[in-house]
């Protein structure tokens, strides 16, 4: 039932092990030959989380306007949730141009599951994601210690930004083995959606800009993981509804383009 609707999580599922070794191989690559190690993985969206607070909370004076007394520390906690999301996919869109490209003799393996090479990506992009997400938690329980039942909430805003990553990747390590030309165009890319996915804003304060910015599932994870986490609001169902069905589209056509131009990757590189 689950390979004939969901083929793409038959697979992972029937792969898990492999995919396991690979996302811990992902992740000690990132640190390897670092002195630190691992504590980049917590360090890195602090300092990144200070930068943004001082530029754009202290120097701008920026705020989102959604609690009557909002403090800094309201504002830096709702950009560090942005951040965590954002950086989240960003990391896929970066990585996936040049999974394949980079891992020519496991294409040359004829019984090897290349889905799992992008796969892996995602796991270890997730893995970093919920290193930050753990240390938003902590700070906020330090220093407002509120946790509303919202809170649970989020494995169901999670799981859809998950298959949205997986989709991405797949199609992107895909188009990149014949468009070396992306990696330039993904930069750029990934600065638009940081500016369009609400990390130092919401979305209410531009009423302008909504009808645009309102098709953008990112942005929408993000304000959903917010009014669960931070600022203890109902969660919008439609928006929650449109985000699941954004990710499992793009999911199932990542996952068959993939599958699609995967025959052809030997002869390319």
């Amino acid at each position: 039932m689950i390979s004939r609707f969901m083929p793409f999580a038959a697979d992972l599922w029937q792969q898990r092990a492999l995919l396991g070794q690979f996302i811990l191989r992902n992740v000690e690559l990132r640190h390897k030959g670092s002195h630190l190690g691992l504590v980049w993985s917590f360090l890195s969206p602090i300092l990144m989380l200070g930068l943004y607070v001082v530029v754009f909370g202290y120097i701008f004076k920026g705020s989102f306007g959604v609690l009557p007394d909002e403090t800094r520390l309201d504002y830096a906690m709702g950009i560090f949730l942005g951040l965590t999301i954002f950086h989240f996919v960003a990391e896929v869109m970066g990585a996936a141009p040049g999974i394949i490209v980079s891992n020519p003799n496991f294409v040359k393996k004829v019984v090897f599951p290349l889905e799992i090479l992008p796969a892996a990506t995602v796991g270890a992009a997730a893995f970093h994601m919920l290193i930050s997400f753990a240390l938003a938690l902590l700070g906020i329980l330090f220093f407002a210690p509120t946790f509303g039942l919202g809170l649970f909430w989020v494995p169901l805003i999670f799981l859809p930004l998950g298959l949205f990553a997986l989709g991405l990747g797949w199609l992107l390590s895909a188009v990149g083995v014949f468009f070396r030309d992306i990696n330039q165009l993904i930069q750029f890319l990934s600065l638009a959606l940081m500016w369009a996915s609400g990390i130092f804003y919401t979305a209410a304060k531009y009423p302008d800009a909504w009808p645009y910015l309102r098709f953008n599932p990112l942005l929408l994870a993000i304000e959903l993981t917010r009014d669960a986490v931070l600022w203890h609001r109902p969660l919008n169902g439609t928006h929650l509804a449109y985000l699941y069905g954004c990710s499992l589209v793009l999911c199932y056509f990542g996952y068959a383009a993939f599958r699609k131009l995967k025959p052809a990757f030997a002869d390319v590189l």
